[in-house]
């Protein structure tokens, strides 16, 4: 079996959309998406609002889009989207981290994934979790069949996965909004969410931004840290890897990868993995999840004292609580209080000042 193949190089703002370029060049993303198929560009949104390290950049829409553009993928066969969670909202989330103006100007839509057709699924292949979390099927997108898929992830860390990127993105995808009743099993669901990759895409590759990088309790409430660089490859599995090794970890540690590798869904092995650009041998960024307030009060009820409560307190109908709760401690107590320093702090940077240029 060939061995798998990672793209990383250093950027900086004046060259990130060339540089974005260079990169899926050198992971050979042409091989992997077919010219003449569909394809998603499955963004990453992990707060309606802007916060550095948290969701897709513009540059890094803008250097993935004008890449696929001048390399012959038609306007009409490219799809970007994003899904809702029971605390994001889509449309707003594309305004505020500015993914519409840079669409706009390479004439693509933005769709938003709760308005489109969603269908029942039946998967050929046995997954691990899923079947038992839905037990009254598993709800896709219908235009996700058949069509090749992109996906924008960044890196930084997370409070229930250890870290987050090319794997997980799909969550976002290709679970409906409730897919937090999957947090329990998170890493048995991301092997899941690889094998329904498989069966649903003639194509997958990943392009993931590492200009702004998260560390600490993320997906949202984390400590953003420039680091300038940008990873790519077909093997999600492999990407994750190598990003879980420049954040400091053992990614055969982190159970996600180690099972998916298991499986045959992806390389975690760092010895195995063709990592091509940047010699990332010494690179430790030194970074370590935790998890922030919501993240410990959800994992105290779905595996701490509160576990016989689980289906009361986070299910129809009295799961209303639970986003209203995230809402006010992301939003009305992190965000003022500690954020918004972060992002002022943020916008004096050069990546910030490229950010308000958009």
């Amino acid at each position: 079996m060939a061995q798998s193949l990672v793209a990383v190089l250093k950027t900086r703002p004046e060259t990130v959309l060339e540089d974005y370029k260079r990169l899926m060049h050198l992971a050979e993303y042409q091989r992997y998406l077919p010219l003449e198929e569909e394809t998603l560009i499955k963004l990453n949104l992990s707060w309606t609002k802007f916060f550095p390290s948290c969701s897709s950049p513009p540059w890094q829409v803008e250097g993935v889009v004008r890449t696929l553009l001048d390399d012959g993928y038609r306007r009409e066969r490219l799809y970007p989207v994003e899904n809702k969670t029971v605390v994001t909202d889509p449309l707003k989330g594309a305004q505020n981290n500015k993914w519409l103006p840079v669409l706009e100007k390479y004439g693509l839509p933005f769709i938003p994934l709760p308005q489109v057709e969603w269908v029942t699924y039946s998967f050929e292949e046995r997954l691990l979790k899923l079947h038992e979390i839905f037990p009254e099927g598993i709800q896709i997108p219908k235009m996700f069949i058949g069509k090749s898929i992109l996906h924008l992830p960044t890196l930084k860390t997370h409070g229930h996965s250890i870290t987050t990127g090319a794997v997980k993105n799909s969550f976002g995808g290709l679970l409906k909004e409730f897919r937090h009743y999957a947090h329990k099993y998170i890493h048995e669901v991301l092997v899941d969410l690889l094998i329904m990759q498989r069966e649903l895409h003639p194509g997958i590759f990943a392009v993931m931004d590492g200009t702004v990088c998260g560390d600490g309790a993320g997906p949202r409430t984390m400590v953003p840290k420039i680091k300038d660089y940008l990873l790519a490859s077909a093997d999600s599995v492999a990407l994750d890897a190598v990003a879980a090794k420049m954040m400091g970890y053992e990614p055969l540690e982190i159970p996600y990868l180690r099972m998916a590798e298991g499986y045959g869904l992806g390389t975690a092995d760092i010895q195995k993995i063709e990592v091509v650009g940047e010699d990332i041998a010494g690179i430790d960024f030194g970074f370590r999840a935790r998890r922030s307030l919501v993240i410990w009060g959800d994992q105290f009820i779905r595996k701490g004292p509160l576990r016989p409560l689980e289906k009361l307190l986070l299910h129809p109908p009295l799961m209303v609580w639970a986003p209203f709760a995230s809402n006010l401690y992301h939003d009305f107590l992190w965000y003022p209080l500690v954020g918004r320093p972060r992002v002022r702090e943020f916008l004096r940077t050069e990546w910030g000042r490229l950010f308000q240029d958009y």
